[in-house]
């Protein structure tokens, strides 16, 4: 190691990232500081907006409800005390009504808000009326009068709920509960939204369309329609079509507001500057937090975390020279499957723990080299034994060769010659190269042979084989690829049935989609064992021998050919009752489902 370049030297390289790592996380802590900091001015911001908001609407709804502000005092001090703040109200002419504390003058001292009920300030609220609606003035109704306006609008609440429509009670101008449709239905309804004014609301409606009408230019105050939610509209008063003018109508609405202020005035204080400043100094301005003292102190700090960046980097470039040529001499020494030791969780650490890690899958492929001979046989074993079992039955005279055996055994040989090619399919359908070979094909017959070739096999385990075809379906597939999908989820079934018990196969087709359902009556698998049946060499219990437990070569295979064909296969179980394998395979004119 001695000759490598100094470009290519782990020295130069952990210099060169080190300080690329300490450029960025400098920056990136400058630029996180710059923008907590930028959050923090932010919140404190929205925090000092949000104690004025409170306040401006405290006193907002002190105003609405009193006609001066002889006793607001209290209140000033209770905000005051809350906030940490001063608080101070005073006239347009810069009178102090109310101080939370005595301090300097506030003549020159620009205010929070102006104070009035009849003027809200909508950027503070955010609202959409400029009167504040609890001031009610003359609109206050007595106790019987209140509840009869409750009544009416709960009738009106029942009626609309009637047409499938839904609502819900909202307060209006002066605190006059009004209906509100939230929910719409699909038919017309007939019923009232807005109450009649009560007998107290007469003579103060009565005079706000007095005031509008003069506002308004017009001479005739019948003419201006005004409802109890302060709806207005000008009819002609000897009109035959009964419509409101558009032009004169839209005059009266913008004498509303005016009317209305003109009417509530004498019911409420007059407007007020509000102040909210500090306690000790009213005019402070806000410091930013990024002054040139500032700037000046984070270059340097700066300058010296990279000078401290670039010693540490060399002393720790240094440092890890000569246990990183110690640890490759010893891998190089090492021979087989020998573990280096791990010293540590650095670097160094790691490229120990890699070394063990390549040693243990060396060790890990050399056991599943080993263990392919058998694998292979176990996918081997089925037709063999099938034809075995078949020419034994011919010589003990149980059967008799016929064109129908000759026909079944030249089957099992050519779906013997697939199963030798699969192990190697299974690298191709991995690789995506995976070709298949579908023609027409009926499904019914192609299960009839697959279960005809596993009867020797059930007998012998003592499971029953059964069928239930509904129709004769034709499915373009490859039928080869099908016989065998088929063949290893009927033989891992007859493999899993306790003697007695029963392989039911199915085949139906609902639309487009094809099913055919093998399912078994065996031992079922343990719900943590589900997501694995269909990893390669696995087996559920792996004390089972090979004779009874296969390689678990099989359903991977099944999964393999169902992918190939563009489905899947899925696996529902119930430990002790049995378990249903589904397979979903998209031909050209159906979806094949295994069960």
């Amino acid at each position: 190691m001695d000759g490598v370049p100094l470009h290519r030297s782990l020295i130069f390289r952990l210099l060169i990232a080190s300080l690329t790592i300490a450029v960025v996380a400098v920056v990136a802590t400058s630029w996180i500081a710059s923008q907590s900091t930028s959050r923090t001015i932010q919140q404190q911001l929205g925090q000092s907006l949000s104690d004025d908001k409170s306040v401006y609407d405290e006193l907002l709804g002190y105003a609405a409800t009193h006609r001066d502000w002889s006793g607001v005092t209290p209140l000033v001090g209770s905000l005051a005390s809350r906030l940490n703040r001063r608080v101070t109200l005073m006239t347009e002419a810069r009178q102090v009504i109310a101080d939370s504390q005595a301090g300097p003058a506030l003549s020159a001292t620009r205010p929070s808000a102006t104070v009035d009920p009849l003027a809200v300030d909508l950027s503070i609220t955010g609202g959409v009326n400029r009167i504040d609606q609890r001031v009610i003035g003359p609109y206050r109704l007595p106790a019987a009068e209140q509840k009869q306006l409750r009544d009416e609008l709960n009738a009106s609440l029942d009626c609309l709920r009637q047409y499938d429509y839904d609502g819900t009670i909202v307060a209006g101008p002066h605190a006059r509960g009004r209906l509100q449709v939230t929910t719409i239905g699909k038919s017309s309804f007939s019923c009232g939204l807005v109450p009649l004014p009560t007998r107290s609301e007469t003579r103060p409606l009565a005079a706000l369309r007095k005031l509008i009408a003069s506002c308004a230019n017009e001479k005739d105050v019948e003419d201006v329609q005004l409802a109890a939610d302060l709806t207005v509209e000008v009819r002609e008063s000897d009109s035959d079509t009964g419509l409101p003018d558009p032009k004169r109508t839209e005059r009266a609405v913008g004498c509303l507001e005016k009317a209305r202020r003109t009417q509530l005035e004498a019911y409420v204080p007059p407007a007020a500057l509000l102040f909210v400043t500090d306690p000790a100094d009213p005019t402070a301005q806000r410091v930013l937090p990024f002054t040139r003292a500032n700037l000046v102190r984070t270059g340097t700090a700066t300058v010296v975390v990279l000078i401290l960046a670039f010693l540490v980097t060399i002393m720790v470039g240094l440092r890890l020279v000569r246990p990183l040529r110690s640890l490759a001499e010893a891998a190089r020494r090492s021979s087989g499957n020998q573990r280096v030791p791990v010293t540590g969780r650095d670097e160094i650490g790691y490229l120990a723990a890699a070394l063990n890690e390549l040693a243990e899958r060396r060790e890990q492929a050399e056991l599943q080299r080993q263990a392919m001979v058998s694998d292979v046989a176990h996918e081997l074993r089925n037709p063999l034994t099938n034809i075995r079992s078949w020419l034994e039955a011919v010589q003990d005279g149980l059967a008799t060769v016929d064109g129908r055996l000759v026909t079944l055994l030249h089957d099992e040989t050519v779906h013997l010659q697939h199963i030798v090619d699969d192990l190697r399919d299974l690298a191709a359908a991995d690789a995506g190269t995976l070709r298949m070979h579908p023609e027409p094909v009926y499904v019914n017959d192609s299960v009839t042979q697959v279960l005809d070739a596993h009867r020797p096999n059930a007998a012998i385990a003592g499971v029953q084989l059964r069928t239930e075809f509904t129709g004769d379906p034709e499915v373009t597939a490859d039928p080869v690829r099908l016989r065998q999908m088929v063949s290893n989820l009927l033989s891992n079934a007859i493999r899993h049935t306790r003697p007695g018990g029963s392989v039911t196969v199915r085949t139906g087709v609902t639309g487009d989609r094809l099913t055919v359902a093998v399912a078994d009556t065996g031992d079922g698998i343990a719900p943590d064992d589900l997501d694995k049946v269909f990893e390669r060499f696995w087996r559920a219990d792996s004390s089972r021998t090979r004779a009874t437990g296969g390689s678990g070569l099989g359903l991977p295979i099944a999964r393999q050919i169902a992918e190939a064909h563009g489905g899947g296969i899925t696996v529902i179980s119930t430990l002790g009752e049995g378990t249903t394998f589904t397979a979903t395979i998209r031909t050209a004119t159906a979806v094949l489902t295994i069960s």
